[in-house]
């Protein structure tokens, strides 16, 4: 995250004040701080950590993508998201105990950053895909370890770093610039007649 954190100050460099491009890094420092949430804050329970840090990371990239880099709305068969929500907890619910709140909070952001993703363009949508499927896969490693075969722990961040690189490439490429391009834009004046 920190590589892509770079990646992505370099190429937004001169928007670095503007709000853009905060929700971005922030977004990216948020998941850093996530993954090495044992590492981090060793003194507190690593998976109540990691999630809130991935959730506030979900949330700056739901601001991001809704406020300035979506191209149009959602996408109606964005409500898979609805149901892959459902479906997790439905599967996952036997085993969460007393992080159940919690998971369903963050699959809700989760579900909402893949959701906001299919607004923007290919690139960035893909992401956000990539992004859920990581996550997916996290969770049933997590919760339901003796499921999942020793082969998915390298598809978890495969899937983790391609989905948001995609998703920085894709804002950065597309969105971002051309909402600043905007931005700096004079409103048109009324026609007077």
């Amino acid at each position: 995250m920190p590589l892509l954190a770079v990646a992505a100050a370099w190429g937004g460099r001169g928007y670095a004040r503007r709000l853009p491009a905060v929700l971005l890094l922030g977004a990216l420092l948020f998941s850093w701080l996530g993954d090495g949430a044992g590492t981090f804050f060793p003194f507190a329970p690593e998976l109540p950590v990691m999630l809130g840090a991935f959730g506030l990371a979900h949330i700056c990239y739901i601001w991001l993508l809704a406020r300035y880099a979506a191209l149009r709305p959602f996408p109606r068969w964005a409500l898979v998201f609805v149901a892959w929500w459902a479906l997790m907890l439905l599967v996952l619910w036997p085993t969460l105990g007393g992080l159940t709140a919690a998971v369903a909070a963050y699959g809700i952001v989760l579900a909402g950053t893949a959701a906001t993703a299919a607004r923007c363009s290919r690139m960035v949508a893909a992401g956000g895909l990539l992004f859920l499927a990581s996550d997916t896969i996290l969770a049933l490693r997590i919760f339901m370890p003796d499921a999942m075969p020793d082969w998915t722990n390298p598809l978890v961040m495969l899937t983790y770093c391609a989905g948001q690189g995609l998703i920085v490439a894709g804002v950065l490429r597309g969105g971002l610039r051309a909402r600043a391009a905007h931005w700096r834009r004079p409103a048109a004046l009324p026609a007077h007649g």
